[in-house]
């Protein structure tokens, strides 16, 4: 979603910002920051995605990679067609060779057939035959002798030319066709790369206009106090139109952490709370990853809302102290209209340590037993609901005055930072379900 792409910059600067400013006012937790782009990357972030000028410049070079590439298979098939004309050099020597040989064949047997011919004549000799006529058949043996001979070598000779000439054109066949496969599996190479560059410039184009910051879809994000560690507990979760047009892909972004100590920043990222979510839209539990940490509720109609359950899973080694949970409403509409709630509402419990030396492991309750599905709520229909119930419940960051909303600012942040590393990812992965 291009909801996405605005989160990840909305969020980054505030990532980067050191934990002590975040801590010098509360106010500071829903400041909204800078654009990315004047923010230094903090040591170990991934690379920037690609600039629209890099993306064309992909492009281009991709179509000059694979006109070549078209070009060479036109040469390669070009050559092998050339191979199968009568007035190429290599066929017809290959042709000329050929008629050599036979006809070298041929004097060679004319050249036996003589010197048999000589042979038996002189065996035909009468028994007086004179001293002359025995000398003249013996030289006329002799001679057609050695024309027979003469013959037999012209015709190994004449043999092994053709036989040369044959293979090389043959190899010519083989090393042609051979060229062609090559430039064909080039241009394929090719023909994929420039489909990718382009796919991903069109992607960049579609998301390229940012999304509203509005406050279209209000969030509210309610659980218990305390939640002891090793355990599970359930939180709601709603999200409410207060537009007057149906919202066709309403999401909201949540995350939850046990809040550090002092300045034990990198403690932040610590995995000590596993999330999952269960709505109308998607009526299973499914975990929140660094990939995708967005709630789905699906299309939601003017001044309508819809709920969904949390599931916090304290990791038993998770230390006592303040946790939080946060969450942030989107919407991104079929027409390329899209926008987030610069607001977020947060839910602040306890962590409390597991009874005995042990913690006893957390549950792992399965949703169509143990674990109870969405509640129910007045008004609300399967994909959004039409209720017009406000969003109650829940702190909303912009009002309140916790003691540990600097954390919770921070928490903000983090709640996007997981996914932005993974921008693209995700954006495939949604550009795949609406293909």
């Amino acid at each position: 979603m291009k909801i996405r792409r605005m989160l990840a910059t909305a969020v980054a600067a505030a990532v980067t910002t050191p934990l002590v400013l975040l801590s010098a006012t509360p106010a500071l937790a829903d400041t909204k920051p800078s654009p990315a782009s004047t923010q230094k990357p903090a040591a170990g972030e991934d690379d920037e995605p690609p600039t629209l000028e890099e993306l064309k410049a992909a492009v281009a070079l991709a179509q000059k990679e694979y006109d070549a590439a078209v070009a060479a298979v036109a040469r390669a098939d070009a050559a092998v067609e050339a191979l199968d004309k009568a007035d190429h050099p290599l066929v017809v020597a290959a042709s000329d060779a050929k008629k050599a040989a036979e006809a070298a064949a041929a004097a060679k047997a004319a050249a036996d057939a003589e010197l048999a011919k000589a042979e038996e004549a002189r065996e035909k000799l009468a028994e007086d035959a004179t001293d002359e006529e025995k000398k003249a058949a013996d030289e006329a043996v002799a001679t057609a002798k050695t024309a027979a001979e003469a013959a037999a070598t012209a015709e190994t000779a004449a043999d092994a030319k053709a036989k040369d000439t044959a293979e090389a054109l043959e190899e010519a066949r083989v090393a042609a066709f051979t060229t062609l496969d090559l430039a064909r599996k080039v241009e394929k190479a090719a023909a994929k790369e420039l489909a990718s560059a382009k796919e991903e410039l069109k992607y960049f184009e579609w998301i390229g206009q940012e999304c509203a910051v509005d406050g279209a879809v209000k969030v509210s994000l309610s659980g218990p106090d305390r939640i002891t560690a090793g355990t599970s507990a359930l939180f709601s979760l709603r999200v409410s139109n207060t537009t007057q047009r149906t919202l066709d892909d309403v999401e909201a972004y949540v995350f939850a952490a046990a809040i550090p100590e002092g300045d034990e920043e990198d403690d932040f990222f610590e995995e000590y709370v596993t999330v999952e979510w269960y709505s109308t839209a998607v009526p299973k539990w499914t975990p929140v990853t660094e990939l995708d940490n967005a709630v789905e509720f699906g299309e939601l109609v003017k001044g309508g809302h819809s709920d969904a359950k949390l599931r916090l899973t304290i990791d038993p080694k998770a230390p006592a102290g303040p946790g939080v949970a946060f969450a942030v409403g989107a919407y991104e509409n079929n027409d390329g209209s899209c926008g987030m709630n610069e607001k977020h509402s947060t839910a602040d419990f306890e962590i409390v340590a597991a009874k005995g030396d042990k913690p006893k492991p957390a549950p792992t309750p399965s949703p169509s037993t143990s674990t109870p599905a969405p509640v129910a709520t007045t008004g609300t229909t399967p994909q959004g609901g039409s209720s017009s119930t406000p969003v109650t419940g829940g702190n909303l960051a912009a009002t309140g005055s916790n003691d540990a909303l600097p954390m919770i600012g921070l928490a903000a942040a983090g709640a996007v930072a997981l996914g932005a590393g993974a921008v693209f990812v995700a954006r495939r992965r949604k550009a795949g379900a609406d293909a």
